[in-house]
């Protein structure tokens, strides 16, 4: 299907583009009062992210709502762990819990490589009934976890400020820790080329805690799983997003991907030094949609003056938070807009 707005696959790709494509991650979320009478419908965030149509439904909201140039399959970073035999529940005000973690080898032999066709369809067919909603509208992004974030709730059990008992397993057991992110790999590896199949134009894959690591382990235990999805993945474009690891920029860059994610951290000209041959996403600070619209507008006005309008896809540096205006939201989309057009 030929799309009406393929902006972001263009910048993705390095084309020239009329303007910057512009998205946000967590844009389909509790800043929508219609994402959250979904939600309520639902009656908890797995019966959400599992119902397929519900999925498509809420995966749609922003296109229609807030003039995204792009679709973000509604899902979560731990369906992975879940599809290779670790459940995990969602606790309202405390987030992501595994009832059960791993920490041996024995564990491991419990576990399974994810097998997205049976275990992640309901991921899948919500895939397929976005794209039949989005018509060619805009491209539809895909996404995972990265394989060292998805480590951290399986050995910790829920989000933590330092990981400690992740980064334990990463000094006291190294044979452990790859066996593991080994298996997640692979894992991802499959599912992300089955999100493609069933329709994603672009997937995207979030480091969310890779900034609790040092440069070295960041080398040791993140990068190299990374490169092997990134060159496993030929069919589209490949974006990712490290959080906080301003210190694996250059190594980051040098993979087989086409986007670089930048949180609001890393400095744009540096990173562009840095980095002179992917296409750069990012990286507003998402409190800047607190304040008023004029400063959205002179900081998204001042931020695509340092990007550029090529070879750019405008975003927040991290995910937009649930209680922002939507209003603000739309005025930092149109003031993309505005201000990226040649």
């Amino acid at each position: 299907m030929n799309l009406k707005n393929d902006l972001l696959l263009r910048a993705a790709r390095g084309e020239k583009t009329e303007r910057t494509p512009v998205w946000m991650m967590r844009q389909a979320g509790r800043i929508l009062a219609e994402y959250r009478a979904v939600r309520e419908k639902a009656g908890s965030f797995i019966k959400l992210a599992t119902t397929p149509e519900m999925a498509a439904e809420v995966t749609l909201q922003p296109v229609d709502l807030l003039g995204v140039d792009a679709a973000i399959i509604f899902s979560d970073i731990l369906v992975i762990p879940e599809a290779m035999g670790l459940p995990y529940e969602m606790v309202e005000q405390r987030g992501p819990v595994f009832p059960s973690t791993v920490h041996t080898l024995e564990d491991l032999q419990k576990l399974h490589i994810a097998e997205p066709e049976t275990d992640l369809k309901y991921v899948l067919d919500a895939i397929k009934i976005t794209k039949e909603g989005l018509a060619g509208r805009v491209p539809l992004i895909g996404f995972a976890g990265a394989p060292f974030t998805i480590f951290c709730y399986m050995t910790e059990g829920k989000g933590s400020k330092t990981f400690s008992v992740a980064k334990k397993h990463l000094y006291a057991d190294p044979g452990f820790s790859h066996t593991l992110l080994q298996q997640i790999t692979d894992s991802t590896i499959a599912y992300l080329k089955a999100q493609i199949a069933a329709g994603a134009d672009i997937v995207q894959l979030f480091d969310s805690w890779a900034g609790i690591l040092s440069p070295e382990q960041y080398r040791i235990f993140s990068l190299p799983y990374i490169k092997q999805i990134c060159d496993a993945i030929t069919e589209v474009p490949v974006t990712v997003f490290a959080k906080g690891a301003f210190f694996a920029r250059k190594e980051i860059g040098e993979l087989s991907c086409s986007v670089v994610g930048l949180d609001w951290n890393m400095d744009i000209a540096e990173s562009r030094a840095l980095i002179p041959d992917k296409t750069l996403q990012g990286n507003l600070d998402p409190c800047v949609l607190y304040s008023s619209y004029d400063q959205i507008r002179a900081e998204v006005k001042k931020m695509v003056g340092q990007f550029g309008t090529q070879r750019y896809i405008a975003n927040l540096g991290h995910g937009v938070y649930p209680d922002t205006d939507p209003d603000k939201v739309r005025c930092f989309i149109e003031a993309v807009k505005e201000y990226s057009s040649l």
